[in-house]
């Protein structure tokens, strides 16, 4: 894992003249990691490369026609597909009962007998996490009840963000405390 190392943002909330932070009486520290130099793009490789546009353009047109994916498979694709979604709710009058409703429906994303007819009943099928706002992670983990699905937190003001850098750093910091992923 990469060393974290200090930042300073001074008084007027520059960093190196990247970063614009709230304006604050004294300096303000913050923790970031390194930063990534990158790689020089090399687009030579674009312009060399050919394709056969005719049959491109061919295979395009048919892909709308046919499902690439079939039987059994197709099934599988759409049971994986389900355990990479993250359930959410974000109404700005959210409250326990419906977190407890999202994280059933996270427990048991599919219905039994269907999972069952596809031999699958047992295997434990879930999300793959459930968000909510900040003050609800409380909520959201006592519904999942010790299931292994994260529980992911809308932290920093959302959705407008309009909250000074430190209640932000708050939020994420009550958020994580409280049980977030």
């Amino acid at each position: 894992m990469a060393e974290m190392q200090k930042i300073d943002v001074d008084s007027a909330g520059e960093e190196n003249g990247a970063i614009a932070a709230p304006p604050a009486a004294e300096p303000v520290t913050r923790e970031a990691f390194p930063r990534n130099p990158g790689i020089p793009l090399d687009t030579g490789w674009v312009h060399e490369v050919r394709v056969n546009r005719s049959a491109t353009e061919h295979r395009a047109a048919t892909m709308v026609r046919r499902r690439s994916i079939k039987k059994d498979w197709q099934a599988a694709w759409l049971l994986r597909a389900l355990t990479c979604i993250d359930l959410t709710t974000l109404a700005g009058d959210d409250t326990p009962g419906n977190v407890h409703r999202l994280c059933a429906k996270a427990k048991q994303p599919a219905r039994q007998d269907i999972l069952e007819a596809l031999g699958v009943g047992d295997q434990g099928l879930h999300v793959g996490a459930v968000c909510v706002y900040h003050n609800l992670v409380p909520a959201a983990l006592e519904a999942l009840g010790g299931a292994p699905i994260p529980v992911a937190a809308v932290s920093t003001g959302f959705p407008a963000g309009q909250i000074s850098l430190e209640q932000k750093l708050s939020q994420i910091r009550e958020s994580v405390a409280a049980g977030a992923a």
